[in-house]
């Protein structure tokens, strides 16, 4: 691995995407107008966006991320840069790197916003600091990356790209407990919804914002969607070819 070359990478994206209004417009606007969309929503069902408003701050970065990362490295592909890139001595992990460090910014400064928008603008309350919610959302945010990296491998149009977020995302978003408690699921959806990196993130963000202490089971949580993260990764580079035909 080359710092150097993840860096050059890294600032590489984050020129791409601060020219690429309507991505900018997709990770930084969007989430919070969301977030003012639930308040109203749940207006008049008493404490539900308290119940689900925290959650979701870490579960829309998450979904975002996975949607432009998917189209981006799409693009890498499909317009040449991508073999160009790798027809130089470069590995596979730096250029990963170097995404996740790049989508790792965006993803800080979305959830910040996010958060702002939502502990300060629309009277969210989490019984931990806001930062730790904020730290959630940015970890959310790099495993729907690096699933957004994996799953491009599979695409070879921006139509195919959008097309794995109802298939990918969608069934993780009803399973992991935000729609209704996992318990009250039928058992098989309750063992599927096991198996979902989603759930924990889902879990670990639950926890955060209702329960007094961070106990063992947010820890194991958190610790899992580290684990996803990490997979989602190797399997990225495994799968990383240098065009679409």
């Amino acid at each position: 691995m080359s710092p150097r070359i993840v860096l050059a990478t890294a600032e590489r994206i984050l020129r791409q995407l601060r020219r690429d209004r309507r991505s900018i417009a997709m990770i930084l606007v969007v989430p919070p107008v969301l977030m003012a969309l639930m308040k109203y929503v749940f207006d008049g069902q008493g404490g539900a966006f308290q119940r689900v408003g925290p959650p979701l701050l870490g579960l829309f970065p998450l979904t975002i991320m996975f949607l432009v990362t998917s189209i981006a490295m799409l693009r890498e592909r499909t317009t040449g840069t991508l073999e160009r890139l790798m027809s130089m001595p470069i590995a596979k992990l730096d250029l990963l790197l170097g995404y996740g460090l790049a989508f790792a910014i965006l993803a800080a400064i979305q959830a910040t916003v996010t958060s702002v928008v939502g502990f300060q603008l629309l009277g969210l309350e989490a019984q931990h600091p806001a930062w730790v919610i904020v730290l959630l959302a940015v970890g959310n945010a790099i495993l729907g990356m690096s699933l957004g990296l994996f799953v491009s491998a599979f695409a070879r149009s921006e139509f195919q790209a959008v097309q794995f977020m109802p298939a990918v995302i969608m069934p993780q978003f009803l399973l992991a407990g935000l729609m209704a408690p996992r318990s009250q699921m039928a058992r098989p959806l309750e063992i599927v919804s096991d198996f979902l990196p989603l759930t924990y993130a889902y879990q670990a963000l639950a926890t955060a914002a209702t329960h007094p202490t961070l106990d063992r089971e947010f820890w194991r949580d958190a610790s899992i969607v580290v684990l996803t993260t990490l997979v989602a990764l190797v399997l990225a580079a495994t799968t990383l070819r240098r065009r679409t035909d």
